[in-house]
């Protein structure tokens, strides 16, 4: 039985990892929040993966506050970056592979077409910067390591759009959703799959070169006010949803206006099926 160790254990993505783990019984997982382990701690890090006692570490933690990462921008790189990189040196010293999850706001969204994974980098807030600087010093660690970038990620668990939508819509009449942002939500069920899916295969061709980045977020094109308008539509709600330019909801980070991925490579390397993602979002809410 190989060992697997998912930091960030406790957040959307890590409890839903926990809520699956029944599934995999080939594998034993350990869940770890800043309780249990410190990734900012480089000794604690370097102590906890001692011996090449995890065969595989999945790294959901991060630091997500988009908006406030950018007046608190050490603490988003401390996470994002400094402790990514400890992680990154530990799996490479221990034999431990590593997965490291990160977003689509590495990008500017300037394109037209969605991203690949050879295209260049270009964040336009500091929490796509900090990601950046991550995803590079886990390929600079070790070329084995996997770096996943994902987008709006939701699920049953945590602070995410979908969870916020339902509330707002429990407590108004009407809410006004930007439409001129374009991506795909994620279902965290999925992406979990997903990982799992790159785990087994990994596991099967260890002398294969599978470092490197991959896209993965659920199938199809969205607004946020598409996303908003979706989740009223399978809840029944009364609330009214309006669609607003992002002019007219100005927040403190820049967010991309287009961040749409391309998953050919991921779908080709690992043979993973991807849902459509107005299917995931009915998985998720149940309907």
């Amino acid at each position: 039985m190989e060992n697997i160790l998912v930091t960030g254990g406790y957040g959307q993505l890590g409890q839903t990892f926990q809520a699956l783990a029944g599934r995999y019984p080939q594998y034993n997982f350990t869940f770890t929040d800043v309780e249990q382990l410190d990734i900012t701690n480089q000794d604690a890090v370097n102590a906890f993966l001692a011996g090449g006692q995890f065969a595989y570490l999945i790294n959901c933690a991060a630091y997500t506050a988009v908006d406030k990462a950018e007046t608190e921008e050490e603490i988003a790189f401390k996470l994002n970056f400094e402790a990514t990189l400890y992680l990154a040196e530990a799996c490479a010293a221990n034999n431990t592979q590593l997965i490291h999850v990160s977003t689509d706001y590495v990008f500017d969204g300037k394109a037209n077409k969605p991203y690949k994974e050879t295209e260049e980098a270009s964040p336009n807030s500091v929490y796509g910067a900090s990601k950046a600087r991550g995803e590079a010093v886990a390929l600079g660690s070790d070329p084995r390591s996997i770096v996943l970038r994902t987008s709006w990620l939701y699920s049953n668990y945590g602070v995410n759009f979908a969870n916020r939508m339902q509330q707002l819509m429990a407590e108004r009449n009407e809410l006004n959703i930007v439409f001129d942002q374009v991506g795909t939500p994620t279902y965290a069920g999925d992406l979990a799959q997903a990982i799992m899916a790159i785990i087994e295969t990994v596991s099967v061709n260890r002398d294969h070169q599978l470092g490197g980045v991959y896209h993965f977020s659920n199938e199809g094109v969205a607004s946020w006010f598409d996303f908003a308008y979706a989740i009223k539509e399978l809840t029944g709600a009364a609330c009214e949803v309006f669609p607003i330019t992002s002019e007219a909801y100005p927040t403190p980070a820049q967010r991309p206006t287009y961040s749409v991925l391309n998953k050919t490579k991921i779908k080709e390397t690992f043979g993973i099926k991807i849902p459509y993602w107005k299917e995931s979002l009915r998985t998720c809410l149940g309907k």
